[in-house]
């Protein structure tokens, strides 16, 4: 099973980290758990999970969620959590959803949070990066961040649901999306239907 930083940012679209986590852990990969302040509370508002605290009380929380796996959480501020060094090895570090706050500050190097510290650890390890924006319409501004980072390698998974395979239910629109998510990071699933699999009429 592989190891991962995981981050969670202010942007809309918390389902989608929620979602990527819950599978993540119940298929045995070790996750380093960061989550900026802002995106605690899209959590509790959009996917009604309270991760709302210090560190003792989130990682209860998870303990509670989780039962006893491989999942442990820092707090955004900090900096001396194990994925603020390179020394600590992950197999990369994933960031759902990612705010474009966040996105400038990887292209930048700020690494003024543990998220943002974190992704720049990944980047200067040559490890992967995924990172999932939600946000539209994007500026030249938007577009010009992504296209940097996208030089650098890192992998940008826009939150763009498919429709070929007629989905039914908003949790279909999600599956297919952390799908998508999973296949970038090379982890096999069947969260949803294949273009080679749907009935062409």
């Amino acid at each position: 099973m592989g190891t991962f930083a995981f981050g969670i940012s202010g942007a809309s679209g918390a389902i989608y980290g929620f979602t990527l986590l819950e599978y993540l852990v119940k298929k045995k990969h070790k996750i380093f758990l960061t989550i900026s302040r802002e995106g605690q509370a899209i959590l509790k508002e959009e996917v009604n999970v309270s991760w709302i605290g210090n560190e003792k009380e989130v990682n209860q929380s998870l303990k509670n969620h989780f039962g006893e796996k491989e999942i442990e959480f820092f707090s955004p501020e900090n900096l001396h959590a194990p994925i603020s060094s390179g020394s600590v090895f992950t197999d990369g570090m994933v960031i759902v959803p990612c705010s474009f706050k966040t996105v400038s500050a990887i292209r930048h190097g700020t690494s003024s949070n543990l998220i943002e510290r974190a992704a720049d650890v990944t980047l200067k390890e040559g490890r992967p990066l995924f990172i999932v924006p939600r946000e539209t319409p994007l500026s030249s501004i938007h577009l010009e961040n992504l296209y940097s980072l996208a030089k650098m390698g890192v992998r940008i998974i826009p939150a763009m649901p498919g429709f070929y395979n007629q989905p039914k239910t908003i949790d279909d629109l999600v599956r297919f999306v952390v799908g998508r998510i999973l296949d970038s990071m090379k982890i096999t699933h069947s969260l949803y239907q294949r273009w080679d699999s749907v009935e062409q009429t």
